[in-house]
């Protein structure tokens, strides 16, 4: 999986370098994920999906004529997952029981996107796209740290589909999740978590 996340960066880096004639703009965008943290050893631990907001700004790159662009941006993600440590003799002595995991990440996706632009005029008013690629995930802040260790830096594979209304509003439904480890539980080393994580955002370029 990491192999395939070099793979797409390599290739939206290389497309824009050869590409001569494009034209960018920025927008602010905003959005809510339902995350889950997927154990190892999922008998161990449950958990449950969460909601999380979303908010920050997204640049893009469109090459002229072929459909294909790339984007990036800046988004604060608040990713959360319930999780039943309660339910385990070694953590229901510690006094815990449901707790609601919280993580706070400062996202850099990286995208390749395409836009189906060749609809006889309506593309001014409404144009579908699909993007993938690699997001690079920031830890800012991870509750219940007596409980969890976090990596500092986690990469996701996204991808997802939506549509650009009026040239200027994109709605978007995507998938994303984690390649590496989220969390560590500290009482056990090899009990380790990914994040899997579903969201719905819109965006509004200035341009």
């Amino acid at each position: 999986m990491k192999k395939l996340t070099l793979l797409i960066t390599a290739l939206i880096l290389s497309t824009a370098a050869a590409t001569a004639q494009t034209s960018s703009r920025w927008g602010v965008t905003a959005g809510a994920n339902f995350n889950e943290l997927h154990f190892k050893q999922k008998d161990i631990v449950p958990s449950e999906r969460r909601w999380g907001p979303q908010v920050g700004v997204i640049g893009e790159m469109n090459f002229s004529g072929i459909g294909f662009g790339v984007e990036s941006g800046l988004l604060y993600t608040l990713k959360q997952s319930k999780v039943n440590y309660g339910s385990r003799t070694m953590w229901d002595a510690l006094g815990k029981g449901n707790e609601t995991v919280s993580m706070h990440y400062l996202d850099v996706p990286l995208h390749l996107k395409f836009k189906y632009h060749r609809l006889g005029g309506l593309e001014t008013s409404f144009m579908p796209l699909v993007y993938v690629g690699p997001q690079f995930s920031f830890l800012v802040h991870g509750s219940q740290g007596d409980l969890n260790k976090y990596p500092p830096v986690n990469v996701y594979l996204d991808m997802g589909a939506g549509c650009e209304l009026m040239e200027r509003v994109q709605l978007r439904v995507g998938y994303n999740f984690s390649v590496g480890q989220t969390l560590h539980t500290r009482l056990l080393d090899d009990n380790v978590a990914k994040n899997r994580t579903w969201y719905a955002n819109i965006t509004w370029f200035f341009k």
